[in-house]
């Protein structure tokens, strides 16, 4: 691998590519321009809206688009384009044009983008084009209802829309220096990633064989950089996979709907995590038991897995797999005393094995993939087609959806006609392409939106006084604006929705003719998109009340309950009940995908949370959120991790010829200990998480009369509730792992296969020990930013774990 980090290269990466996004944006913007103000009369008549045609190729270009997300867009187009024209000529042919009001307007807005809203199917894409083309024609309609035919507008319109598309697809082909394909983005970004992960790797073997803790400790950090790095290249390759599909129409067909396509990323990913997770699980340094020899074979494994990571950066390929089975060999064969000496090490080693066998822990194993494989064939189709049929049928969220967008948008025309009927178009445009499906922070939103139709607005009415006397030549103004606004979006200060709306404010103004001063137009459009905005906002309060610092604590408390569930499946299973064991394993895998989901949720509302404002609201403890997500999505590889080697110590001690019911009787001896200490405080915070606050908790408890003893004043009924110890139960835990592991190695065989049986053992079962005692000792960081948390949203009352649980007990028994 090249000596330069990676993370400097993925700076340039980054940076090269959004520089050549902003250049073809400004391109598409360029033809657009070009074609709607100097184009021949005959196709000029067809462009009426440029608005809409720059609205469109701002949508498909200015996000890092690839000739995939082009070809795409102009899909969503085609869709929009069809609903609008379909409903738009109905609607008009019974409701003459001459007797559309702003009422009626304001109506048919909001009843088409109900209708276009509704389908769960639709991409948000198609229902953003929908909506501007929606606001143009019936606004449209309105101002010229009486001078023109009933298909003129939804013409004019479908033509305008569909110039934006074709812009956007010109503007990936043309050479800047090359065309901008997905499979080559995915391709450069790939390569990359390899290269971050062999540095990773290579960072993370210098550490664990570090002579002095301050070396580790540089070599840690570097990891800790890399691996932020890692997660932007990963989140930059799966962003043009889809991309990829539509350039290569044949992958959608020949691709099972069954196959992850980002599965071998993760493959790569998740050892490595595991290996920082070793590390950073308390480990002094130098650590003992790396000797010469071991030292030798790390390296020597280091030297064959930058092979294979070589082989698949010079093409986007999976892996080898007969390099993979030539460098096949158990690491642990020399040195089996590692599993019961140390844990992290015996789990870092654990994972560098998986790495260099290139094998995968996030699905099943062969031997459940077999008894799995005659179903799958028929149930993928099925499954696939259920989910169209599924789709098809509006959920709640959807619903939701239907009445925000219909309602904002019709509110939105009806205010904007009312106040200015020449410039109404901009009351609803200027929100049409803020709806996300899910939530998002909405004051931040609007306020980014706003700051932004102001910024290119302004810019646009400066640009125009500069150029008066060069008309023609105002338009090279927004080539340096585009770019600006490109990285912009960048920012998380403005975001995705504040760069286009300062593209979309100057491009208004420089980028079209025949409407008033620059001054009055760039007011006008203020003050409508204000008006829209305002809309917005209401609508967005009164149809989604929940703050996202309550939905976070109302996710955390989901959180808990699903990681208690998880812990619930963790068992060794006895050779008696072989025939239930696969199942139980995909049990905690099915778990795991579940509360990796509501991490990823969890995440999601706390930075929406952090974004919004308070108000007179308790502010946000955003550190607290913070470093619980930490500790949740270290737990959520952990059970991963744990998953993996419960089943490999399950299916290995079933072997015919082999008796090891003592080690998964004592394994599972361990394992209720450890459930046992676990599953109530699990209980317990989530008990306590969901609880409003601890005034409201005491006011409930006075109101019911909830009986208390005389003497010691605690509530009756009232379960006990025991704080883990951070050190001494984690260590116990630990140490009877250990305990049990040395038993294990103690056993004399003399067959050699059965000796090699016992050193695999040995170290799933050592993976197994390492992962429960982190998981324990995660669960105490909970605990621990829960009682801070609990501080926070209640200084004036004493926040004692135990009679908080005690008043909740109470009050439900």
């Amino acid at each position: 691998m090249s000596g330069t980090t990676t993370i400097a290269k993925t700076r340039t990466e980054l940076f090269r590519t959004r520089l050549g996004s902003a250049l073809r944006t400004t391109l598409a913007c360029s033809i657009v321009g070009c074609t709607a103000l100097y184009s021949p009369q005959p196709i000029k008549g067809y462009i009426k809206f440029p608005s809409i045609s720059y609205v469109t190729t701002i949508l498909i270009v200015l996000s890092d688009g690839t000739l995939g997300d082009a070809v795409r867009g102009c899909w969503h187009v085609l869709l929009a384009t069809i609903q609008v024209m379909i409903f738009s000529l109905l609607s008009l042919q019974v409701i003459r044009p001459d007797n559309f009001s702003n009422c009626m307007a304001a109506l048919a807005v909001a009843t088409g983008a109900f209708v276009v809203a509704l389908p769960k199917s639709t991409h948000l894409l198609t229902k953003r084009i929908a909506y501007g083309q929606l606001v143009i024609v019936y606004v449209s309609t309105v101002i010229h209802g009486a001078q023109e035919g009933v298909a003129t507008h939804s013409i004019h319109v479908a033509c305008s829309t569909a110039l934006g598309a074709i812009a956007s697809v010109l503007a990936m082909l043309l050479p800047l220096p090359y065309p901008r394909f997905a499979y080559n983005e995915a391709r450069k970004f790939n390569q990359l990633y390899i290269e971050n992960t062999s540095e990773r790797l290579n960072c993370n073997i210098e550490a664990i064989s570090a002579s002095d803790n301050s070396t580790a400790v540089g070599f840690i950090t570097k990891a800790k950089y890399l691996s932020t790095t890692g997660a932007k290249l990963l989140h930059s390759i799966t962003t043009t996979l889809d991309g990829m599909h539509w350039e290569r129409p044949q992958t959608l067909i020949s691709n099972s709907c069954c196959i992850d396509p980002e599965e071998k990323l993760q493959d790569l990913e998740i050892p490595i995590r595991g290996m920082d997770i070793a590390l950073s699980s308390g480990m002094s340094f130098p650590v003992g038991v790396i000797d010469e020899e071991l030292r030798g074979v790390l390296l020597n494994c280091r030297e064959q897995i930058s092979q294979k990571l070589d082989q698949q950066a010079k093409c986007f390929v999976p892996f080898d797999t007969t390099t993979t089975q030539e460098m096949k060999q158990d690491i642990f064969n020399k040195n089996p005393s590692i599993a019961y000496k140390n844990l992290p090490t015996s789990f870092f080693l654990y994972c560098v094995q998986l790495l260099r066998d290139d094998l995968s822990i996030s699905k099943k194993t062969d031997h459940v993939q077999k008894k799995a494989q005659k179903n799958d064939d028929s149930q993928c189709s099925s499954n696939k087609l259920r989910e169209r049929l599924m789709n098809l049928i509006p959920s709640n969220q959807s619903l939701i959806f239907a009445f925000k967008s219909s309602l904002s948008l019709g509110f939105a025309v009806f205010f904007g006609l009312i106040y200015d009927r020449d410039n109404a178009y901009w009351s609803g445009l200027t929100i049409a392409i803020s709806f996300v499906t899910g939530r998002q922070p909405t004051f931040s939103v609007a306020n980014a939106r706003g700051t932004g139709t102001a910024m290119g607005s302004i810019y646009g009415i400066i640009c125009s006084f500069i150029f008066q006397r060069f008309v023609d030549l105002r338009f090279l103004a927004l080539i340096p604006w585009v770019i600006f606004s490109s990285f912009l979006r960048q920012s998380r200060m403005y975001g995705e929705s504040g760069a286009i709306s300062t593209v979309i404010g100057a491009l208004l103004i420089l980028g079209r003719k025949n409407y008033s001063t620059p001054t009055q137009f760039g007011v006008a459009r203020m003050a409508e998109a204000t008006i829209g905005l305002t809309c917005f906002i209401i609508m967005e309060i009164i149809l989604s009340p929940s703050r996202a610092a309550t939905l976070a604590k109302s996710e955390l408390s989901q959180t808990l309950r699903t990681l208690q569930d998880c812990i619930k499946q963790i068992a060794m299973i006895t050779p008696n009940e072989r025939d239930t064991s696969p199942s139980s394993y995909q049990a905690l895998r099915e778990e795991q995908k579940k509360l990796k989901s509501l991490v990823c949720r969890l995440r999601e509302f706390t930075a929406e949370a952090e974004m919004e404002p308070n108000f007179w609201f308790v502010p946000f403890h955003t550190t607290c959120y913070s470093n619980m997500l930490g500790s949740l999505s270290r737990m959520v590889d952990l059970l991963l991790f744990v998953a993996y080697s419960m089943e490999h110590v399950s299916q290995l001690t079933q072997k015919d010829g082999v008796i090891w019911m003592d080690i998964q009787g004592q394994g599972n001896e361990n394992v209720k200990i450890f459930k046992n200490r676990v599953a109530p405080i699990l209980k317990s915070l989530e008990e306590i998480t969901r609880t409003k606050s601890i005034k409201k908790l005491e006011n409930e408890l006075e109101s019911k009369n909830v009986p208390r003893d005389l003497e010691s004043q605690e509530y009756l009924n009232a379960d006990a509730f025991g704080i883990l110890n951070r050190d001494e139960e984690v260590d116990s835990i630990t140490n009877s792992f250990l305990q049990h592991l040395e038993e294990i190695a103690d056993k004399t065989l003399t067959n050699k296969d059965e000796e090699m049986l016992k050193i695999q053992i040995l170290f799933h079962y050592s993976c197994f020990g390492f992962c429960t005692g982190s998981l324990m000792r995660e669960i105490t960081k909970i605990e621990g930013e829960i009682k801070e948390l609990l501080i926070w949203e209640n200084p004036a009352s004493q926040t004692n774990f135990k009679e908080i649980h005690s008043k909740i007990n109470a009050l439900h028994s």
